[in-house]
This record gives C-alpha cells, structure tokens and sequence, in this order.
C-alpha cells in the first residue's frame, strides 16, 4: 500500500512536503528495490509526471517545467519518499500521486509504473 498525505490548502509561494509511506510490497517489488515517482492531475487534466528516484535514491529527475522548485528523495530505512515543492503557484494545485515502477530506475512515463497510491490534494491559492 501506498499512502500520500502532507497535502493541504497554501498560499502561492508557499511550500509543502509531501510524504508516501510504503507498507508491504509496491506491485511485486519491496519499495526498496523499486523506482519512485509523482505525478499530479488536476481537474480535467491528464495526469502528468512531476519527479523520479531510483531505488537507492543516488538518481534523481523532475519535470523540467518544476526543477529548482521541487525535489523528491527517499529514505529507503522509513520505506517513504517525499516531495519537498517550494514556490508554489496556484497552478500547481492537483492531486499528487505517488507510484511505484515495475523497476528500480527511474521512470519518467506513466505507463511504466505499475502501483498507485491514492493521492493527496495540494491547493495553492493567489
């Protein structure tokens, strides 16, 4: 199971730091052999890649429209890994989704994760 929470209502230029804590196996794989990722969907929106790790955290990649505002990282000893998102904007607000991949590197395409959480809701206002 994965469960995302850390979400919440923030105004713009805020910052949150979402955590995903794994428990058992993450769709076959343990969480610390297993690709990390988030993605965010807003309302009538596709859902969209946001960051990756791989599975010793030493590899890391984030959409190129987020990097320097947001970086994601793990702690494979917590069986968790987080999102930490700085100068929020209002279109920043979605659903974040943590997943796992069906690998230990990094996937940057949702096809290639195989493993879901439910997600939790950033709202960012001006």
């Amino acid at each position: 199971q994965l469960q995302a929470s850390g979400g919440g209502l923030v105004q713009a230029g805020g910052s949150l730091r979402l955590s995903c804590a794994a428990s058992g196996r993450t769709g076959g794989r343990s969480f610390s052999n297993s690709g990390m990722g988030w993605f965010r969907q807003a309302p009538g929106k596709e859902r969209e890649f946001v960051a990756a790790i791989n599975w010793n955290g030493r590899e890391t990649t984030e959409s190129d429209s987020l990097k320097g505002r947001f970086t994601i990282s793990r702690d494979n000893v917590a069986n968790t890994v987080y999102l930490q998102m700085n100068s929020l904007k209002p279109e920043d607000t979605a659903r974040y989704y943590c997943a796992a991949a069906r690998g230990p590197t990094i996937e940057t395409s949702v096809d290639l994760y195989n493993y879901w959480g439910q997600g939790t809701l950033v709202t960012v206002s001006s």
